[in-house]
């Protein structure tokens, strides 16, 4: 064939090449005239598709699935990306406003006041205390320690927030039936410093009423206020060194007691710095943190020592202390210092509170330190001597109260117990309770004869009187007894209390000038007007009376009952205000206060004395009254030695009569116990009084109502006559 042999046949590997490279459309009809039979027409090979798997069920649901997932992906990254960017701004808003770390450590809105008695050492505090700065580095290691393991063990590594705490936390709470966020928190140590400092929010009066609401505001656990704290512990983070969070948080802590901060603590209850404190008491402190006024050792000492033990696994679990420390620790609990252990003077304290300047009291806004008067000696004795005759005396289940002060001649208050058990600024009955005095005002009436030329041995007549007065019509006294014993001297009109002769003295001296006299006294209160002002109808608290006779012990000089000497600030050595002394204006002579004290101590030493059971042992002078209202609502016996002046007043908070009780019963039994004790290795000195001389004719040993024109011994046949005229027989 010609023409075949002018044609170049096609080379195989173009074939090949051209077949890889461009298949063809394939042909119709049949599949087989050339390259391969793939059916393609053109000699091509088709790649094969891969088998699906599964069935269309299978299949369906797993594109939707897909569909979905590839939705939530990615709402989720976005939804993160912009948390993630709030989480940022927050954190560096707050980073903005964190001020210097100074400016943090003293947070309170008031100020605290520390009180010193007479021999200089502490002995209450009101407010919160604030010892002082103590950082960080400068704490005892242990007290770090402690802190640390009970608190937050990962504090030195996380960055803030622990999410392990938080997760076990919320698995703790909803395994114990609470919400997620109700009870144990999971919070690190930045994070309650966060809370501390209220997320940077500063006290508002405007809207907290008090401080107290916004701590409680502060504090609160809910998930919103979780999520707020998240960002400001970040800017803590990264605006402080962990030791200056740690020093925030050991200033700013409440740890019970009314101390803030762990060097108030420490000073509060052992008596030394937050610097020196050992494992045992570290353990104490830190303890403090999960419940400061329940496990305050001051409230129970053994609650809060098996908290402490507590503390002292879980820092022997971190490695912080060693074996032997261990067992230390826990053989050798740590108590309270003697000043907080013994707590004496809370009544005195809380007094102190409210007699002084409020400024620098109960609004001050600085740390006030008062040097007081008080002697933790004698108010021990005091408190002691109370519960004794209460334990040994009165029947169980008894309600009747009781109330001590314990008084120097000029005025100072050396112990004051305002009822059996104390409360912080709960009722005081030695300074609060207004009471009716009865026969323990009659010294006043007795004082005032005294100043006026009366004697001892003067004689009144202890007979039936009947007064008319302008309103009321006629008023007729009673003696306690119910009996008449006729003519009588002062002497012995005082020491058996009868009340007749006191109203026939009242009412011949005039009854304003006894009001006068009492009110120079110090009895302020609204005297009665009528004749019963006489025999104690007024009412007068106990501090008051008991300063009254405090004025007739110093020689007839009236005094001003003061607790403090000085008031100065705690960074301050110069005093702001200072006290001399309370005696202020003469009431009566010396030589009538000299009598009226002989007169007075006749009522303890005389066989028919009411105050008898006063009268104290090795032969100690000591002169009193007895005082018992109306259907022995009131009970008192006040009296004094030549050292101190005691008053005591005994009664039921509602006003309910006493059962079986007088003021020369209980009262002077509790009385005579203060005395004792107070006097224990005081060496003995005789009272400063006047013993009258006995006139030449002595009443009769059994009196009778006196005859007219009966010889007596000249004054007192004239007082007679005086007073007869005047009132009547």
């Amino acid at each position: 064939m010609a023409s075949s042999g002018n044609r170049r046949p096609p080379l195989v590997a173009d074939q090949r090449a051209s077949a890889r490279a461009a298949p063809t459309r394939a042909g119709k009809g049949n599949g087989g005239n050339g390259g391969g039979g793939n059916g393609n027409g053109n000699g091509t090979r088709r790649p094969r598709r891969a088998p699906r798997k599964g069935n269309i069920v299978t299949r369906f649901f797993g594109a939707i699935f897909g569909f979905f997932w590839r939705v939530i992906w990615g709402v989720a990254w976005r939804v993160t990306a912009v948390l993630a960017l709030l989480l940022l701004g927050a954190t560096l808003y707050f980073y903005s406003t964190l001020p210097q770390l100074t400016d943090l450590l003293d947070g309170r809105a008031r100020g605290s006041v520390t009180m010193i008695d007479a021999d200089g050492q502490v002995f209450a505090w009101r407010g919160e205390t604030f010892g002082g700065l103590i950082t960080a580095d400068a704490a005892s290691t242990h007290l770090r320690n402690a802190i640390v393991a009970t608190e937050d063990r990962r504090f030195w590594w996380h960055f803030g927030v622990s999410p392990r705490g938080i997760a076990g936390a919320i698995r703790s709470n909803m395994g114990a039936g609470r919400s997620a966020f109700s009870g144990a928190g999971g919070s690190t140590i930045t994070q309650q410093v966060a809370k501390l400092l209220c997320l940077g929010r500063a006290y508002d009066p405007e809207i907290w009423a008090t401080e107290a609401e916004y701590e409680a505001d502060c504090r609160r656990g809910t998930l919103w206020r979780k999520i707020q704290e998240m960002p400001y512990a970040f800017a803590l983070e990264l605006r402080y060194t962990k030791d200056e969070i740690l020093t925030i948080y050991m200033n700013r802590a409440f740890l019970g007691a009314g101390a803030r901060g762990f060097e108030a603590a420490a000073q509060r209850y052992f008596g030394r710095s937050a610097a020196q404190v050992g494992p045992s008491e570290a353990a104490m402190l830190a303890g403090l943190l999960v419940a400061p006024s329940y496990y305050a050792p001051t409230r129970n000492l053994q609650r809060a020592q098996e908290r402490a033990a507590v503390v002292i696994g879980l820092m022997e679990r971190e490695g912080y202390l060693t074996p032997v420390e261990v067992a230390e620790a826990r053989a050798y609990p740590a108590t309270l210092s003697q000043a907080a252990q013994s707590r004496a003077g809370g009544f005195f304290a809380d007094w102190i509170m409210q007699s002084g300047p409020s400024w620098l009291t109960r609004e001050t806004t600085e740390d006030v330190v008062i040097q007081t008067t008080l002697d933790q000696r004698i108010q021990r004795h005091a408190e002691e001597a109370l519960a004794h005759v209460f334990a040994t005396q009165v029947r169980d289940g008894s309600v009747a109260e009781a109330a001590v002060v314990v008084m120097s001649a000029d005025g100072a208050v050396r112990g004051m117990v305002g009822g059996r058990s104390y409360v912080e600024g709960g009722f005081n009955r030695a300074t609060q309770a207004q009471r009716q005095t009865g026969s323990a005002f009659k010294p006043f009436v007795y004082a005032l004869a005294m100043e006026v030329g009366y004697e001892p041995y003067d004689v009144v007549e202890d007979a039936p009187l009947t007064l008319n007065i302008r309103g009321s019509g006629p008023w007729s006294p009673r003696n306690y007894t119910n009996d008449f014993l006729g003519m009588m001297t002062l002497a012995e009109a005082l020491a058996r209390s009868q009340n007749i002769p006191a109203v026939r003295i009242s009412e011949a001296m005039g009854r304003e000038e006894v009001r006068r006299a009492a009110n120079s006294f110090g009895l302020h209160s609204d005297l009665a007007e009528g004749p019963a002002l006489a025999l104690g109808s007024s009412e007068a608290t106990l501090l008051e009376m008991t300063a009254a006779y405090a004025g007739i012990l110093n020689g007839g000089s009236a005094v001003r009952p003061y607790g403090f000497t000085s008031l100065r600030l705690a960074a301050e050595r110069e005093p702001l205000m200072g006290i001399g002394g309370g005696i202020t204006t003469r009431v009566v002579s010396e030589e009538a206060a000299l009598r009226l004290t002989w007169m007075m101590s006749q009522v303890i030493e005389a066989p028919y004395g009411t105050g008898r059971r006063a009268r104290l042992p090795d032969g100690r002078q000591a002169a009193g009254k007895t005082g018992t209202t109306q259907a022995a609502r009131d009970a008192w016996f006040v009296g004094f030695t030549a050292d101190y002046v005691v008053g005591v007043w005994m009664g039921n908070d509602d006003n309910a009569p006493l059962t079986g009780v007088t003021g020369g019963g209980l009262p002077a039994e509790i009385w005579r116990e203060t005395m004792e004790r107070v006097h224990q290795g005081t060496p003995l000195r005789p009272l400063p009084m006047i013993e009258p001389q006995r006139p030449m004719l002595e009443p009769p040993s059994s009196p009778q109502p006196a005859a007219p024109g009966q010889p007596g011994n000249g004054l007192g046949d004239a007082i007679r006559d005086i007073l007869g005229g005047i009132l009547g027989n």
